[in-house]
């Protein structure tokens, strides 16, 4: 290819500008979608939740004992026990038809509800029975050991608002109140293809010239994690009217993830495709690795147009792309760990471009990952990366270094 024919970025903007272009592109996902609570794990709840009833829905012993009249108890010690009559066992499941008098008691377990007649219970380790007569050691209060209906959740109370990401102790709320099923907003679905004719389906022999795959199956990782739905498509073929009908396909997701064909070359066609459709909101970001990065809008959907090396295209997914995915799946936004480390070697940067640099964790320190953008070791061997600012020509061996964790 000649030099004429090459198709330089005309406006590289600075990672803050992508930024914000990015905050202001796309909407949350508003559609609802009703799911089994075994699956709710990781949603984002869409209508609040009210309790239909009390929970627990009846008063119960809250461990293993005897329930008793507290006042039968009274000034109960090891040197000066009272003694009950046991009328009966009460296990968990079970309701006692028994009330327990002035005098007696009712031999129960954890969970069991509380018969009548009954305000306490009384740990069995401060018990002794023998021949059906209990000795109590320790005196007891009215509702001591005793949890009451509705202790936790009360009839008309909001469980969950609308809004909040289940996790465990979210379902178990749910689960508590009786609800098999819930209503959450649905996860944006993301199309992600590859494009450029040399790229071939994993498990297929290689022909000279020809690279397996990286990208598609990098970026459908990162979707998943951040609360989208991957949909997989083939790779496309190198031509504008392959890209544009590809394109078309794609738009009945959410978002739409190219990888490759976003460079300076003359067969990189994706920006022509955007722009045949809709509107090219940036093409090129002062940033390294992921320089060739564009963004664009059709039909309201974010099309993004990542680089063909696999680690610019992994790195500025996760620098770009999360935040956005975040956004319109309604989840907070990510926060990643930090760690500052002394860095083990001097690390040279291009000056204007704002880098991310990959490390690993090495015996307390940071040592340097980074290979080449087309080496996707640069990534998997790292545990996390470095930002060299734009202004910064190099940092210098033993130098402290923020180290932002993967």
């Amino acid at each position: 290819m000649s030099p004429t024919s090459m198709r330089p970025f005309r406006d590289v903007i600075s990672l803050d500008a992508a930024r914000a272009i990015l905050d202001s592109t796309g909407s949350p996902i508003d559609r609802i979608e009703r799911i089994p609570l075994e699956h709710a794990n990781g949603r984002v709840l869409a209508r609040e939740v009210i309790a239909g009833g009390d929970v627990p829905p009846f008063t119960r012993a809250g461990m293993d004992g005897y329930a008793v009249r507290a006042g039968d108890t009274r000034g109960a010690t090891r040197e000066t026990p009272r003694a009950l009559k046991q009328i009966g066992i009460l296990f968990t499941g079970q309701v006692s038809t028994a009330v327990v008098g002035d005098g007696e008691c009712l031999e129960i377990s954890t969970g069991a509800p509380m018969p009548e007649g009954a305000d306490a219970v009384v740990m069995v380790e401060e018990t002794a029975s023998e021949a059906g007569i209990v000795r109590v050691f320790a005196e007891v209060q009215p509702q001591h050991n005793v949890g009451r209906r509705g202790a936790d959740i009360q009839t008309g109370q909001v469980v969950l608002s609308a809004g909040e990401t289940i996790n465990s102790s979210r379902v178990g709320a749910l689960a508590a109140i009786g609800a098999s099923e819930v209503d959450v907003y649905e996860r944006p679905r993301v199309a992600i293809l590859s494009t450029g004719n040399e790229i071939v389906e994993p498990g297929r022999p290689l022909e000279p010239g020809q690279i397996y795959d990286i990208n598609r199956f990098t970026l459908s990782a990162v979707v998943s994690d951040h609360g989208g739905i991957p949909v997989l498509y083939p790779p496309a073929q190198d031509s504008l009217d392959a890209l544009i009908s590809t394109l078309d396909q794609c738009l009945a997701n959410d978002v739409v993830v190219f990888s490759g064909g976003s460079s300076v070359g003359e067969r990189d066609l994706i920006r022509d495709a955007i722009a045949a459709r809709g509107q090219l909101l940036f093409h090129g970001i002062a940033v390294k690795p992921g320089k060739p990065t564009g963004l664009g809008l059709v039909e309201g959907k974010p099309v993004f147009a990542m680089p063909g090396y696999p680690t610019s295209c992994l790195s500025n997914a996760h620098v770009l792309l999360v935040p956005m995915l975040r956004r319109l799946a309604r989840l907070a936004p990510l926060v990643r760990k930090i760690l500052t480390l002394p860095i083990t070697q001097r690390v040279l940067s291009a000056t204007g471009r704002h880098q991310f640099y990959t490390v690993r964790i090495e015996n307390g320190a940071a040592v340097p990952a980074f290979k080449a953008s087309g080496d996707i070791t640069s990534m998997s061997r790292a545990d996390g990366y470095i930002e060299i600012p734009a202004d910064v020509a190099a940092v210098e061996a033993g130098t402290p270094v923020d180290v932002t964790l993967f």
